[in-house]
């Protein structure tokens, strides 16, 4: 920006008032969508989603999944054996033995619901026969308790003890960076990071787009510009967006935080409430900077149809955040992180993880700053020169070398 564009803005707020112009565009932004029924809509469904959402997770590892277990002559004694170490193997799984008089009748119990599988033995072992689906719960308390009593069994014959075969084959995980402990979680709350940025990017980037548009289509924009600098309302634009967007976020992530602390998982919520901070930073500098671009996008149209034309660079650059948040690891999740814009979403994964760096996230938001300031300089240049143009679209060679 030249130095007679800042003298010319300043003078102009002089003469407006004491409130500069941008800050009269991003309050009418705010009041306008927070008063938009649909904006409110949207928001509340959000956040019931999440509520239902981590209510039914929280319900689901409460409940106990209650089995019933049928049993022939031949495997009563394994079945009890089942029922018995089922709480040992899974506290949420209770087995009911049922008693049968024989393959006939186990297959009438199948079929009539009185069972949920029956237990059998097989030439190489022992078998679960279900009606049409497998108890996944059954069969994984099952497989445990069989194999440990055959083991026993095996072990007795040989002389031996089953601690002593077992020796040895223990196998555990760890990692070089990061906590195994809550690689998990990490993990889970990542993926909603990654998908918040994206959502929130997408919904209020392309609603921007919509009203720069609605405004040059309509030849609004001739009369504000008369009144205002363009680069005041690009500003109050793109702070407007910023606001309310990180209104929502902080909402979703408070009702997260607070609903987690409901769940199991309870005693991860203060550790993550340091990558959670780091990941609101992340997210204020990559929205602003992807705000502006949005902004230019609805600049270089002339009509609602060329958005799909000049947004489809912003979309793809959206996806390719996406699914590199989501699906890159390693050595390629390092380098990542401090690449703009896709170190917004990468980052805040990486601190979550573990074995980060106290330098590394200030070194990757520094570059994001960096690379929202040249954004907004490069979007601020094609904003102001492709908005008054009209008569179809305009391309970015002819909105950077066209005059002022």
């Amino acid at each position: 920006m030249s130095t007679d564009n800042r003298t010319h803005d300043r003078a102009h707020d002089r003469d407006t008032g004491t409130e500069p112009a941008w800050l009269l565009v991003t309050r009418r932004e705010v009041v306008s969508r927070i008063t938009d029924k649909s904006f409110m809509i949207g928001t509340v469904l959000m956040v019931v989603m999440l509520v239902g959402f981590i209510g039914f997770s929280a319900w689901q590892e409460e409940r106990t999944t209650e089995v019933t277990l049928g049993a022939t002559p031949d495997s009563v004694a394994m079945a009890a054996a089942i029922e018995e170490a089922a709480p040992d193997v899974d506290d949420k799984v209770a087995v009911t033995v049922v008693e049968l008089d024989d393959r006939a009748a186990a297959e009438t119990a199948l079929r009539e619901d009185e069972v949920d599988a029956w237990l059998h033995p097989v030439d190489d072992g022992w078998e679960l026969t279900s009606e049409s689906s497998e108890q996944e719960s059954l069969t994984e308390v099952a497989s445990a308790v069989v194999r440990q009593q055959v083991l026993s069994e095996n072990a007795a014959n040989v002389g031996t003890s089953v601690e002593d075969l077992e020796a040895g084959s223990t196998v555990s995980t760890d990692f070089l960076r990061g906590d195994a402990e809550k690689a998990a979680v990490a993990q889970a709350v990542g993926f909603v990071f990654v998908f918040l940025f994206y959502f929130a990017a997408l919904i209020f980037g392309m609603q921007l787009a919509s009203s720069v548009i609605e405004e040059k289509q309509s030849r609004i924009v001739e009369i504000i510009a008369a009144a205002i600098p363009l680069r005041q309302l690009l500003a109050g634009k793109v702070l407007g967006n910023t606001a309310l967007a990180m209104i929502q976020l902080l909402i979703y992530i408070a009702v997260g935080l607070v609903g987690l602390s409901f769940t199991s998982y309870k005693s991860y919520v203060p550790a993550l409430s340091g990558p959670t901070a780091w990941f609101i930073g992340f997210f204020l500098a990559g929205f602003i900077a992807l705000a502006c671009l949005w902004a230019v996008a609805g600049s270089l149209a002339s009509r609602t149809e060329d958005l799909q034309a000049t947004s489809t660079p912003l979309t793809m650059l959206m996806l390719v955040m996406f699914f590199g948040g989501v699906s890159l690891d390693g050595r390629s999740q390092v380098i990542a992180s401090y690449i703009p814009p896709v170190s917004a979403v990468v980052m805040p994964k990486r601190i979550l993880a573990g074995g980060v760096e106290w330098w590394e996230p200030l070194l990757a938001l520094g570059l994001l700053a960096v690379f929202a300031v040249v954004t907004v300089w490069v979007g601020e240049r094609l904003y102001r020169r492709a908005l008054l143009q009209t008569g179809g679209r305009v391309t970015l060679r002819q909105a950077w070398s066209s005059a002022e």
